[in-house]
């Protein structure tokens, strides 16, 4: 027979037991739900990240000229043709002089039909801006036989180890080169040649760790993507997974002497299909006369 001093010992083990039985459950709940929040309400929407850059090298002319940045679509997993009109739609209520695509427009997973791919070429004609629109390869897209022949078809000029130089009516001048995913170097060893000068210098790639193969050039801007600032950033922490080619440079900005470095954290996902604390997001840069 069971004494009353069992009985109330028994009742104290449980009642001990019972705040951790809540803690553990507690804590199952808020994984599941940052789980189904990283996976439909992170990676959903769409913002701008506005910046102001300051440099002598900027002509009176120039003063103002706004650039808008986009990278890393990786259309196929949770961006379709419904989120790339309303990314074309938000950049040209910036007005932008001139618009940069840094990469990875279609993830190296997805199978598109041919009525996508022209789909996805409207879609990308219809930006507008005063200057031109630039591109690069990404790592995704050189899995993509027909990246080039879409971003060509929609108005972009391919940059891939090349260059384009904007000019003004005071022959005030912008130098716009780009790096490919397979850097190399002699292209711009060409561009720089004694004798060539450019009042303002920006440099677009995909692979941000490639700034210190570029940084004796002295660029005064430079524009990547991939690393998408950490598509799971832990708050005091940062980033957990970084990709190769962004384990040094991943952050939104760096100011590295007098360059400039500015990542976007992109629209889509790659590899795992979550963002936290890391929204869908693209670039708005106004260069000021300093």
């Amino acid at each position: 027979m069971k004494s009353d001093f069992d009985i109330k010992d028994k009742d104290l083990i449980k009642e001990k037991h019972h705040p951790f039985r809540k803690l553990f459950f507690a804590i199952i709940l808020i994984i599941i739900l940052t789980i189904i929040y990283s996976r439909y309400l992170g990676t959903s929407g769409l913002i701008v990240k506005e910046y102001q850059i300051k440099s002598k090298n900027i002509s009176e002319a120039y003063n103002g000229l706004k650039i808008a940045h986009f990278t890393d679509f990786h259309y196929g997993r949770t961006t379709f043709i419904s989120e790339l009109k309303n990314l074309v739609t938000d950049i040209n209520k910036t007005k932008p002089d001139i618009i940069i695509f840094t990469g990875d427009l279609i993830d190296r997973d997805s199978k598109l039909t041919e009525n996508e791919e022209t789909k996805i070429s409207e879609e990308l004609k219809k930006l507008n801006c005063t200057y031109g629109k630039y591109y690069v390869e990404g790592n995704h897209d050189i899995k993509f036989d027909k990246y080039n022949e879409i971003m060509t078809n929609a108005g972009f000029i391919n940059l891939n180890n090349s260059h384009d130089v904007i000019y003004n009516n005071r022959g005030e001048t912008i130098l716009i080169s780009g790096i490919s995913t397979k850097i190399n170097n002699d292209f711009l060893k060409n561009i720089f040649a004694e004798g060539k000068n450019y009042n303002y210098k920006i440099n677009i790639m995909h692979y941000p760790d490639y700034f210190d193969d570029i940084k004796t050039y002295n660029y005064d801007l430079v524009l990547a993507g991939h690393s998408h600032n950490g598509q799971i950033n832990i708050p005091f922490y940062g980033p957990i997974i970084k990709p190769i080619h962004a384990q040094k440079y991943y952050a939104p900005h760096y100011k590295i002497d007098n360059t400039d470095l500015y990542i976007s954290s992109g629209i889509g996902v790659s590899e795992y299909n979550f963002r936290l604390f890391n929204r869908p997001s693209y670039n708005l840069y106004r260069l000021i006369k300093k």
